[in-house]
């Protein structure tokens, strides 16, 4: 007996109201095929009033199942909230456009107005988009908040569909005084790829309402990544932003660090698996050092992060009252900066708020090689230039000599060239460098840097006059990216390892002392110096030869390092 009534009740519970005005068929596993299966359902729809939500996921439905329901929602005018995940396992993929088809015509028929539609799990690919593409664009979806369609194979496709639909709703809402508010999209596992992430995001970029954007595992590169990033930037409400499982690389993770400067209120980053690499790292750090107040959860694991890098994130968190986890796992630290990395993180009293660190990689194996790559590439260089050199001394007619000009310095520095460009050295550079190239201004940084001499006054101030003249320009355009002058500086040096296999210089005192005067002026802005102070603390064979100049840098930079 005791058995009969709690089966009646659970029975009772799955099918009638859970939250008001809602009537529910959750998980129950059953097969509806047709209008006869789905008799007793419709009938209570159809006794149901202001009914507002319909759970229908966890069975499967076909065309003439589906039909039927869409018959009884025609008079349901208060309906809000559709949960029609996973509701169509087993059925062939065209039966699924059609089942949806009946169902959003009933929605428009009925006047209702959307607050969520949840389509999850479904699988129905690009004809599944088309069979809702009607009830996005309709006033049904005018009011629509949440928009759920969580591994349903979208594809490329799919995702123009989607995005078409959802501007096309925006514009015509937006006609009649309601645009639509869009708080939460959702669409994890839809091989959505660059194309498709592109399209969504000039929607998202139109609506500026959006409070999460899930978009896991949808293959996207950094050209979508930088699409989404310019777009989050425009969504100034963003709270929550996932993108776990798509490939930023240094492209992607700069551009969407970027985005996170102009948002105030996001509160979970989840760019776990993401390739990263220390240089987005790097820039991410940056980000949430100059912003982010209310950050709980930031997700940097798995994107192949050296040590260094991951400290400065670590960094960055220092004053983040509201975070409860700092995710690190699965990157290239070694056991050394792993022990840092918790050091770090206990003298903030945040010991607790870092994940496990145990699937590290351990430190890169592959610097040494790289060097000695390098080294060869610069002997075999050394021997073309010297043969090349030769042929030219056989073939070339004499040539009267050519005063001195900055192009000329810069394809081979040297401070009597430097000196022969006169007084106004400073203006010829400004000139010839483009500073709105962040790379470009870094590589005239440390070639200009390269013939400073400390005990010989006149080429010390030519050198330090030209560089103040290229930097000060550089830093007061409101469009340079000093990260990517910092990180750039970086790599050149040899400090950083780049996804784009630069080829270190040799570095010498010069361009230290001439980066040790820069970081001392106005201009250079103060949030690069935490990321300097790090990379100058290592110990690098490419800086052994410059110790004194390393230390003098190092101390300029606690000194001007801004306050906690």
């Amino acid at each position: 007996m005791a058995t009969d009534v709690v089966a009646q009740l659970a029975d009772s519970l799955a099918k009638t109201q859970v939250t008001e005005g809602e009537l529910s068929y959750k998980g129950q596993g059953r097969k509806f095929d047709n209008a006869q299966s789905v008799e007793e359902m419709v009938k209570e729809i159809q006794e149901f009033k202001g009914l507002q939500a319909l759970r229908l996921e966890g069975n499967t439905y076909g065309v003439e199942a589906a039909q039927a329901i869409a018959k009884a929602l025609e008079t349901k005018s208060e309906f809000k909230y559709c949960y029609w995940s996973d509701m169509f396992t087993g059925r062939l993929r065209s039966e699924i456009p059609p089942a949806l088809n009946s169902l959003g015509a009933a929605l428009m028929t009925a006047g209702a107005r959307l607050t969520l539609l949840d389509l999850s799990d479904n699988a129905f690919g690009p004809d599944g988009v088309k069979g809702i593409e009607k009830l996005l664009k309709s006033t049904a979806c005018h009011t629509l908040q949440e928009l759920r369609l969580n591994n349903c194979g979208m594809g490329i496709g799919g995702g123009k569909i989607l995005a078409a639909a959802l501007t096309e709703c925006y514009k015509q809402s937006s006609a009649q005084g309601t645009p639509l508010g869009l708080k939460v999209f959702i669409a994890g596992r839809n091989r959505l790829e660059n194309d498709g992430a592109t399209a969504l995001a000039q929607a998202f970029q139109l609506m500026g309402s959006l409070e999460e954007v899930h978009v896991p595992q949808n293959g996207i590169n950094h050209h979508g990544v930088t699409a989404l990033a310019t777009a989050m930037q425009h969504n100034p409400q963003l709270r929550v932003l996932n993108l776990n499982d798509n490939t930023f690389t240094k492209k992607g993770a700069i551009a969407m660090a970027q985005a996170l400067k102009h948002l105030r209120s996001v509160q979970v980053i989840n760019f776990g698996d993401c390739l990263v690499r220390s240089e987005g790292a790097i820039a991410i750090a940056e980000a949430v050092t100059e912003g982010l107040p209310i950050l709980k959860e930031l997700n940097l694991s798995f994107g192949e992060i050296t040590g260094e890098a991951a400290l400065l994130v670590a960094q960055s968190v220092e004053g983040k009252a509201t975070l409860e986890k700092l995710d690190l796992n699965g990157n290239c630290l070694g056991e050394e900066c792993c022990d840092a990395l918790r050091a770090v993180m206990d003298g903030l009293n945040m010991g607790d708020l870092l994940g496990s660190l145990s699937d590290d990689e351990g430190e890169p194996e592959d610097e040494e090689e790289e060097e000695d790559d390098y080294e060869e590439d610069d002997d075999e260089d050394e021997e073309e230039e010297e043969e090349d050199s030769s042929v030219n001394q056989v073939s070339s007619p004499p040539s009267v000599p050519q005063p001195p000009d900055a192009a000329s310095f810069l394809c081979f520095p040297s401070p009597d060239k430097l000196l022969k460009l006169g007084t106004k050295r400073a203006l010829l550079f400004e000139q010839q460098v483009d500073v709105a190239d962040a790379g470009k201004t870094a590589e005239a940084f440390l070639k200009i840097s390269s013939v400073y001499k400390e005990e010989d006054e006149e080429v010390k101030s030519a050198v330090l006059d030209s560089i103040d003249a290229i930097l000060r320009k550089a830093f007061a355009s409101p469009s340079f990216q000093g990260y990517n002058f910092v990180s750039s500086l970086l790599v050149m040096l040899g400090l950083l390892k780049s996804e784009d296999k630069v080829r270190p210089v040799r570095v010498v005192p010069g361009h230290l002392q001439a980066l040790e005067y820069a970081v001392r002026q106005d201009y250079f802005p103060q949030e690069h110096i935490a990321v300097l102070e790090a990379f100058m603390s290592r110990h690098i064979q490419a800086l052994e030869s410059c110790s004194s100049a390393r230390n003098i840098l190092k101390s300029t930079l606690e000194q001007v390092r801004p306050e906690s």
